[in-house]
């Protein structure tokens, strides 16, 4: 098996296993980080490409309408993981955009393959996703809404990249004479 099959097998059998496990709402938010550079067994930031982005992206669309929620793919340390996303999303979250168009060196392959394929893209600077999942250690906590619980998943890797799927839960206040539904 090909490379590029074996990795659009992975992701499609990984995100299967979120749809199992976690319960998403329509207009839910999904981060997703990605290094293409791990994917192929490379060190983060150092030799990604559009050709595996281009694999991938077609799972994460189809994932997303499915499920009826927005996903916005974080970019990396050079735009201080910047997340570039349809502007409608942005619009209905109230993100303020920021300046930057996402390319392969300054911004990550994947955030920037997903910048050429939305309809309305645009980039903002932090948000607060309900659930994502993180291929290469790109590292989506601060993009998650607190409380992120991490998700067990029988896909561990896509490639040579290590996968977290993250959850999020809201946060249990009041002590011990509350009552948490």
């Amino acid at each position: 098996m090909e490379a590029k099959d074996l990795w659009k097998q992975q992701i499609e059998q990984l995100l299967l296993e979120v749809e199992q496990q976690i319960q998403l709402h329509e207009d839910d938010l999904f981060v997703i980080g990605c290094s293409t550079s791990e994917i192929i067994g490379e060190k983060i930031g150092t030799a990604g490409g559009l050709e595996v982005a281009e694999v991938l992206f077609g799972p994460f669309q189809a994932f997303a309408e499915r499920n009826k929620v927005h996903v916005a793919f974080q970019g990396c340390e050079h735009i201080n993981r910047a997340l570039t996303m349809e502007r409608k999303t942005q619009k209905l979250y109230r993100y303020p955009e920021v300046s930057v168009i996402p390319v392969v060196r300054a911004g990550g392959s994947m955030s920037a393959h997903a910048y050429t394929q939305f309809q309305d893209p645009v980039v903002v600077e932090h948000v607060q996703a309900r659930a994502g999942i993180d291929i290469g250690q790109t590292l989506i906590g601060m993009q998650l809404q607190p409380v992120a619980v991490p998700i067990r998943v029988s896909t561990k890797q896509i490639g040579e990249a290590v996968v977290t799927i993250a959850n999020t839960r809201p946060k249990l206040i009041g002590g011990e004479r509350a009552f948490y539904g």
